[in-house]
């Protein structure tokens, strides 16, 4: 029976993108550039162009397009990642509970190339659930924390637990497989049954140089048990003029050495006394033993009677008491200063807990802690990497978290190269040593140390990682050798072209390195093809621009460099815009552009690295009209409108220069860069909101969007309900409102969001974010069937300028079969905004199949990250019988961007072919980005039972 695929994507609920407000297409593999802040365009002499009065503003001139370059990413890249991703999927189905966790964490780092946060958290999640053993659980833990970027949060502890066991510290030092309870409510926030000891009196200063100080301090000692049950039993053990009475078979039930010792063959078994002033053992601590012996506790012990017992413990085999000593010890680790003094005991002593809880305060405390150098040495020398291996305590996940931070703190430091040095040490898989190998490859190119540099990406690739091709060829072209680079870029894609025949070419990449190594029309064709195979790559775009640019095409430059911040914004190209800009004299769009850089990097350094971007802010704004702060609001009222994002951005932050404290603009900035895709940034600009909060009810607001967009929507609501208790306001509505209709809405539910939406319209705000909440109300009402509210919503909020609002009518429109005013509702939307390819996207649903196909490629040529044009063309291919067409289609999206919509349909395309091992691939790719979709598992069910 033919399937009309058509039919089904018509039918099919697009990631809500016709519902909400969202209009401007996001790119989920968008990566903000934080490392290097340098530029990475290079410059020619000013001298070579006549620029009149712009040469002031040009002090490096022009960039030059044969010194421009791509970046070699520091991360494992595919040439089949679809497959890649279906055969993690394949061992996680068979895998065992103690290979769970390794396995997640591979799948993390293999889904990093995608630059996606969620995915990465989920995985992280995933891992941290089926952890088994305690150094797992604080690696994990400490590294969903760094994530979230708690270190930049003021007042934020890196002990302090998020309220659910997967994060809590002391939930990570418990061993034990529960993946059912780890995203329970942790028991952190109750009231301790009993304080502990001062932390100001852990150890006495003068520990000296012996593992076991002497400790003098008296406690009263109290029997547990009954004397007359020991009544003949006892031993004394001389320690110095002490005699420490001790009951001999809770001594010997210590361990079987003690036992051997007081019932077996040895002379102190017949003896009442026995010396043991040389057994390094104070009388304090020896009356500790005794009392543990007969009580099984430590209370009341100081922190160095129970190191005395460890040692003690370590000395006589005595397992139980070595345990209790190591948690009691474990729970004390609270500072680094405390980790620094403990761990050294623990290395020692094979204390495993104890190590395991210094080692988390060092984790949690990143990237701080790696600037303290008794941490580095621990943990970056290959000497500090053997002691931890000698508790447990070394593993590819350690050293990964720890080489990652490096990278993103100095991607060219002696530290980051040692982490990555300890990285390859630990590395026992292919994948491993193909990511260990690569990303030292990677440090030696930025640090200039082109041989190093080749010789690591060579081992890389030969242990099989394909991509490292790339950098040892860029290695190659650095030392001088550009004809052997090109010809190992050459035999590369000729290899993949003839080894993989079922793509239709070799991936974009190559194309793009290739090209490097050419001149003329043959670079413009590799340059061109990179961007038909991949066209988020954006190297391709930055260099025809400077090539127009060049020809005194400075129009045609701005418009090509246009044609990639349509939709995927980053630094360098809105560099390099700016320059374009400057040479036109066009002072306030080159400005505009620098402004939005800087929100996205605000450390970023121009030409080359030769100039911070803020110094070239203050120099054109005495060329460009200053505006007042009402200027200001109605300036960004006019961009919110017209949907023009970048512009908004660098409004926003002229407004924060004169108000660098205002938390409210830091969280207009915010929603501005999650529009725009830039999550980092944005998640940066929230942290920063937080910060400045001038109430603790702001405050809590911005703390529950934090965790809300980490991830955390239990947590989110009750910080907004928190905040409501303190006092109403527009955005503490406006967040539980948003938290609770990410779910599928039953109609409680719905009512609810409701009223909290006309709670939140009743309490005073700006037009901007009561336009969100107008046209969020109406999509709640469209989903309710009450048409007419819904109307009214947008309406409302089309009439306070919210552009929008626009898309949302249109689909009242369409449910009320009046379609021709949808599709005009769709034109308007599309007249007015700047960013408009999702309009031409929705509008294509309200109008016939030639119209649609001819807005579904406006679609796709403005913005090829949206997904639903690929998706309808293939299904009208496939409704055609033109099925391996169809296939080809989705197959071009899925090379650069491995969709799990997409993803699904080619499975589904396959199923309906007989091709059941191609449909099984894909049906597991996609559950590593959503492990639970409904339609994949349904599918899969189906294919299993045909194979």
């Amino acid at each position: 029976m033919q399937h009309n695929f058509l039919t089904t994507m018509k039918s099919l609920k697009l990631a809500d993108g016709c519902k909400g407000s969202q209009v401007y297409a996001v790119n989920p593999g968008d990566k903000v550039q934080q490392e290097p802040r340098a530029s990475s365009v290079r410059w020619k002499s000013s001298h070579h162009r006549s620029l009149s009065t712009a040469d002031s503003y040009l002090p490096y001139g022009l960039p030059i397009a044969d010194l421009l370059e791509p970046p070699i990413e520091p991360h494992l890249k595919f040439v089949d990642f679809v497959e890649t991703l279906a055969s993690v999927y394949e061992k996680l189905e068979n895998a065992s509970d103690d290979e769970r966790c390794d396995l997640y964490i591979e799948q993390s780092i293999v889904l990093r190339g995608m630059s996606d946060p969620k995915l990465l958290r989920r995985s992280l999640r995933s891992a941290r659930q089926h952890a088994i053993d305690p150094h797992r659980k604080v690696v994990l833990a400490a590294w969903l924390k760094y994530e979230r970027r708690e270190d930049e949060l003021d007042g934020a502890l890196s002990m302090n637990c998020s309220g659910r066991m997967i994060e809590c510290p002391k939930a990570a030092l418990v061993e034990g497989y529960d993946p059912g309870s780890v995203f329970d409510p942790c028991n952190c926030r109750r009231p301790p049954l009993k304080a502990k000891q001062e932390a100001d009196h852990y150890l006495d200063e003068d520990v000296g140089t012996s593992k076991v100080s002497d400790v003098t301090e008296e406690f009263e000692e109290e029997d547990e048990c009954s004397t007359s049950d020991f009544e003949g039993d006892y031993v004394y053990f001389c320690i110095g003029d002490e005699e420490i009475r001790c009951v001999r078979r809770k001594i010997a039930a210590l361990s079987i050495p003690l036992h051997a010792m007081l019932y077996g063959c040895f002379r102190e078994s017949c003896r009442e006394k026995i010396n043991f002033s040389h057994n390094e053992i104070s009388a304090s601590a020896m009356k500790a033993v005794d009392r543990f012996s007969r009580t099984g506790n430590l209370d009341h012990f100081s922190p160095n009677i129970v190191l005395s017992l460890l040692n003690f413990s370590n000395k006589f085999c005595c397992e139980r008491m070595k345990s209790a000593c190591d948690r009691y010890l474990a729970s004390l680790v609270s500072t680094i200063e405390d980790a620094l003094i403990f761990v050294e005991y623990g290395l020692e002593e094979t204390a495993y807990l104890l190590v395991a809880s210094c080692l988390q305060v060092f984790l949690r405390e990143l990237p701080r802690s790696l600037q303290n150098p008794d941490v580095r040495e621990l943990l970056c020398s290959s000497d500090g990497r053997k002691r931890l291996e000698m508790v447990s305590h070394s593993s590819f996940a350690l050293y990964y978290l720890l080489s990652q931070v490096a990278l993103e703190e100095d991607n060219q430091s002696n530290t980051t190269v040692m982490l990555l040095e300890r990285l390859g040490e630990c590395a026992t898989s292919q994948w491993q040593k193909e990511l260990a190998l690569h990303q030292l490859g990677c440090v030696m190119l930025e640090r200039k140390e082109y041989k190093d540099a080749q010789n690591w990406f060579e081992a890389a690739a030969e242990v099989g990682h394909v991509y490292s091709l790339a950098g040892a060829a860029r290695a190659k072209f650095k030392r001088g050798h550009k004809y052997s680079a090109y010809k190992q870029t050459n035999s590369l894609i000729s290899t993949i072209n003839l080894s993989h025949k079922s793509l239709s070419s070799a991936i974009g990449w190559m194309y793009q390195e290739r090209s490097l190594y050419c001149i003329g029309k043959e670079k413009i064709t590799d340059l061109n093809t990179a961007t038909e195979l991949d066209p988020t790559l954006s190297y391709p775009y930055k260099y025809r621009a400077v090539a127009l640019m060049d020809d005194n095409k400075t129009y045609e430059a701005i418009t090509e460099i246009n044609r990639i911040l349509g939709f995927k914004v980053s630094p360098d190209c809105l560099e390099l815009r700016a320059w374009f800009y400057l040479s036109l004299e066009d002072y306030e769009s080159a400005l505009r552009d620098i402004r939005a850089l800087l929100t996205l990097d605000p450390e970023y350094l121009l030409f080359h690295g030769q100039i911070r971007a803020d110094q070239l802010v203050d120099l054109l704004n005495y060329r460009v009209q200053q505006w007042s702060l009402a200027d200001c609001w109605m300036q960004l009222y006019d961009r919110w409108s017209s949907v023009d994002d970048i512009g908004s951005l660098a409004v926003v932050h002229q407004m924060l220069e004169n108000n660098p404290g205002k938390s409210l603009l830091r969280f207009r900035q915010s929603l501005l860069l999650l529009r725009l895709n830039c999550q980092k940034a944005a998640m940066r600009s929230l942290r920063l909101a937080r910060n400045n909060s001038s109430s603790e009810h702001e405050r809590l607001v911005y703390e529950g969007w934090i965790l809300y967009d980490t991830g955390y929507r239990e947590e989110a609501l009750a910080k907004a309900e928190e905040s409501i208790s303190i006092q109403r306001s527009f955005e503490a509505f406006f967040l539980k409102a948003y938290a609770l209709a990410d779910t599928n809405l039953d109609p409680v539910s719905s009512s609810t969001v409701i009223q909290l939406l006309e709670e939140a319209l009743k309490c005073p705000s700006d037009g901007l974010r009561k336009g969100q909440a107008l046209n969020n109300l109406g999509s709640v009402y469209v989903d309710c069937e009450n048409l007419e509210l819904a109307a009214n919503c947008y309406i409302n909020a089309l009439n306070i300028r919210h552009t929008r609002a626009h898309q949302g009518l249109a689909r009242v429109y369409h449910l009320k079969n009046e379609r021709k005013a949808a599709y005009d509702e769709m034109t308007k939307l599309i007249e007015k905004a700047r960013n408009n390819a999702s309009a031409y996207e929705k509008r294509s649903e309200y109008c016939d199949r030639d119209s649609a196909k001819r807005d579904l490629s406006m679609a796709t040529l403005l913005d090829p990250l949206r997904t639903y044009p690929y998706r309808y063309r293939a299904a009208v291919l496939m409704d055609d019988r033109k099925e391996v067409e169809a296939i080809a289609e989705l197959s071009k999206a899925i090379a650069f961007k491995p969709d799990l919509q997409l993803l699904h349909l080619r499975a589904a395309f396959h199923e309906s072919m007989g091709e059941i091992a191609a449909a099984t691939r894909d049906c597991r790719a996609a559950f590593c980005l959503d492990p639970n979709h409904a339609d994949t598992v349904e599918l899969y069910n189906k294919v299993c039972c045909r194979t």
